[in-house]
């Protein structure tokens, strides 16, 4: 691949921000660069709901830009098939009031259980609250929410953070000063930003500076901030930025500045266009951390089965989290999520939610 220049990595991630990709896209299952999901067999009865038909399921999304939320509802809608769930998917994509409007019209649509994929709490939880009372399950996904009726699943974003910062400590070093790109009042966000309140003292590390928004153009969007922020301190060794659409434009911004031999960037989460990015000749992201999302989405669905036919014996559910730094995905030559999950294989969570009745979708 040739240098990963400015204009290269403007192209990629356009394409990105698009959803349709730049990679090449499976027909039959719509997942940019992925093959067909592998479908187990359902070796024992269905319970109730069911063994009576299509389960009506509503998926009220916030997604964002980047294949990441493309993959998640590709393992999403998956699972569901698998099932017999006939999936009604509403996404907002980044639009609160949309998101209220979403949640209000799938309350109202006769769905027996309603999944809540990301939102804010403020905007959302007044409905989930309403969904509970009305007697939907109500399952989320990264939403903060107080209700104790809700199923509540997650990445461990914790783990994300703790994997990511490991990465930093080892491209950077300790007792330097690095940049950090976040943004306030998204759960896995401020999960993640606890561990970097927690961790950065410990390594001797300056936050030479904060910066960051989350928009519909998430990546173009925080390009001037990190350039600004490069320009005043370019004391700065490293980026951390816990969300991959705010990798991408930290990554961009430091080639923007020339300093990809000077200054690393660590994110989190990973898709097919990540993967792209992190291993470009020359690419100063160096590590992320995450799950994989096709697989995480067709594991909400299946926690949400079991909560219908009230066999789930637990309030939440949580996604373990691997570290992948771009020496590994260079070194094995890796360029999409097949190929990754095949080099590590703990990304598969085929045991996860599961019972033998499901026939349980996995990558």
């Amino acid at each position: 691949m040739p240098r990963f220049t400015a204009v290269a990595a403007a192209a990629v991630l356009s394409c990105a921000l698009l959803a349709t990709g730049c990679s090449q896209s499976d027909s039959t299952t719509g997942n940019t660069g992925s093959s067909a999901p592998s479908v187990g067999q359902a070796t024992g009865p269905k319970p109730a709901p069911f063994d009576k038909g299509a389960v009506k399921v509503a998926l009220v999304r916030q997604s964002g830009a980047g294949d990441y939320f493309e993959q998640w509802g590709n393992g999403a809608k998956a699972q569901a098939k698998a099932l017999g769930i006939d999936l009604a998917v509403y996404d907002a994509q980044s639009d609160n009031a949309k998101q209220a409007t979403d949640l209000s019209q799938a309350i109202n649509s006769g769905a027996t259980a309603i999944i809540v994929d990301h939102g804010f709490p403020a905007t959302i939880e007044p409905l989930i609250d309403q969904a509970v009372a009305k007697g939907i399950t109500v399952v989320s996904y990264d939403v903060a929410t107080t209700n104790p009726k809700v199923i509540t699943t997650t990445q461990s974003d914790a783990d994300i953070a703790k994997a990511a910062l490991g990465a930093l400590e080892s491209a950077v070093g300790k007792n330097v000063p690095v940049g950090y790109v976040n943004v306030a009042g998204f759960a896995p966000l401020d999960r993640r930003d606890t561990v970097w309140q927690q961790t950065k003292g410990g390594e001797g590390w300056t936050e030479a500076f904060k910066v960051g928004k989350v928009t519909d153009s998430t990546v173009t969007d925080n390009v001037p901030l990190i350039n600004a922020a490069l320009t005043q301190h370019p004391e700065v060794k490293g980026i951390f930025a816990p969300y991959d659409e705010l990798a991408k434009g930290a990554t961009l911004a430091v080639q923007n500045k020339h300093l990809e031999s000077s200054v690393k960037v660590v994110g989190a989460d990973v898709s097919n266009a990540d993967i792209q990015i992190i291993t470009a000749d020359n690419s100063p992201w160096v590590a992320t951390a995450g799950t994989d999302p096709s697989a995480v989405g067709a594991a909400v669905v299946r926690t949400a089965a079991l909560q219908l036919a009230g066999q789930l014996n637990k309030q939440t559910v949580e996604f373990p989290a691997v570290a992948i730094t771009r020496d590994l995905l260079v070194s094995k030559k890796i360029a999409n999520m097949d190929q990754l999950r095949k080099a590590l294989p703990e990304l598969n969570l085929a045991q996860v939610s599961a019972a033998n009745w499901i026939p349980v979708v996995s990558y």
